[in-house]
C-alpha cells in the first residue's frame, strides 16, 4: 500500500484552497495524517519563534527614517522579554527613560502619533511596519494631517500608545504592533487607532485593523482603511465601538480609491 493510500480524505478537502486555516485535513485511522502533524509542529515552532525573536528596533527605525520620518526609540517598563510575557501591565507603561525621551519632543499638537511596537511578534513588525507606513504616507499628505515623530517601542503592549499619544499631545494615536501569532500566521501586524489618547482608555475605545500581512490584509488596503477611520474619528469625535469601519463602501473592484470621499 502506498503511503497516500492510508489517508482517508475529507469530503470538504476542496475548501482548503480557499484558506490557510487547518480544515478538512483527512485522517489516518483515528489520527491525523503524519504530514499534517508535521505541518502543525512547524507552524507551532514558527509561532514560538515569532514571540521570542529579538526586536530589531534600530533596523526598524532606519527603515522608517528612509521613508522620511523622524524616529524616537523608547522602551516599556518591562526590562526584558521574560518579564514582558509574565507582566503585561509593565508593557502598557513607559520606562522612565522613555518618558524622558518624549518629554524633550517639542509641543506641536500633531493630529496623529504613530507608534511601532514589537508586541507579541517582532517578525510581523520587521516585515509589515515600513510597507504600511509607506502606503499611509500619501493619505496623510492628501488630508494634511500633522504627524509627530514616529515612536519605536520595545517590549510594548497596545495601551502603551495611550501614554505616548498623550505625552506628544496628539489628537489620535495609531499603534502598529505585532499580533499574537496564530498557527498559520506568525507575522500578522495589527493597528489600533484611539482618539484623544490617555492612560486608562478601554479597548472598546479603539478601532483595530488586523491580519496585515502577505496573504491577509495588504499594506495598501490597510493604509486606506486606517486613513478612512482616522478621518471619520476626527469628524465624529469617536473611535472604538462607536465608529464602524464602513470603508468597504468606497472600494472599487476591491481596490482603494485615490481619495477619501
Amino acid at each position: 500500500m502506498k503511503r497516500e493510500d492510508a489517508v482517508t480524505p475529507d469530503a470538504w478537502a476542496h475548501l482548503r484552497d480557499t484558506t490557510p486555516a487547518r480544515i478538512a485535513l483527512g485522517r489516518t485511522g483515528a489520527s491525523l495524517p503524519t504530514a499534517e502533524v508535521l505541518r502543525f509542529a512547524l507552524a507551532h515552532a514558527q509561532a514560538r519563534d515569532a514571540v521570542h525573536t529579538p526586536f530589531d528596533a534600530a533596523g526598524v527605525a532606519d527603515a522608517l527614517r528612509a521613508l522620511g520620518h523622524e524616529v524616537l526609540a523608547v522602551e516599556s517598563a518591562a526590562p526584558d522579554r521574560a518579564t514582558y510575557l509574565r507582566r503585561p501591565d509593565l508593557g502598557r507603561i513607559l520606562s522612565p527613560g522613555g518618558r524622558r525621551a518624549l518629554a524633550y519632543v517639542p509641543a506641536t499638537q500633531p493630529d496623529l502619533a504613530l507608534v511601532v511596537a514589537d508586541g507579541l511578534s517582532a517578525t510581523a513588525v520587521h516585515r509589515q511596519a515600513a510597507p504600511l507606513l509607506a502606503a499611509l504616507a500619501p493619505w496623510i499628505s492628501r488630508e494634511g494631517w500633522r504627524v509627530a515623530p514616529v515612536v519605536v517601542a520595545t517590549q510594548a503592549r497596545v495601551a502603551l500608545g495611550d501614554e505616548v499619544g498623550q505625552m506628544l499631545g496628539a489628537r489620535a494615536v495609531a499603534m502598529l504592533i505585532g499580533e499574537r501569532p496564530g498557527l498559520s500566521a506568525p507575522d500578522s501586524l495589527g493597528v489600533y487607532l484611539t482618539l484623544a489618547p490617555r492612560p486608562g482608555r478601554l479597548d472598546a475605545e479603539r478601532n483595530c485593523l488586523s491580519n496585515i500581512r502577505d496573504g491577509g490584509l495588504g499594506p495598501e488596503l490597510a493604509a486606506f482603511k486606517l486613513a478612512w477611520l482616522l478621518r471619520e474619528a476626527f469628524r465624529r469625535q469617536v473611535t472604538g465601538v462607536a465608529l464602524k469601519d464602513e470603508s468597504d463602501r468606497l472600494l472599487v473592484d476591491g481596490r482603494a480609491p485615490a481619495q477619501l470621499a
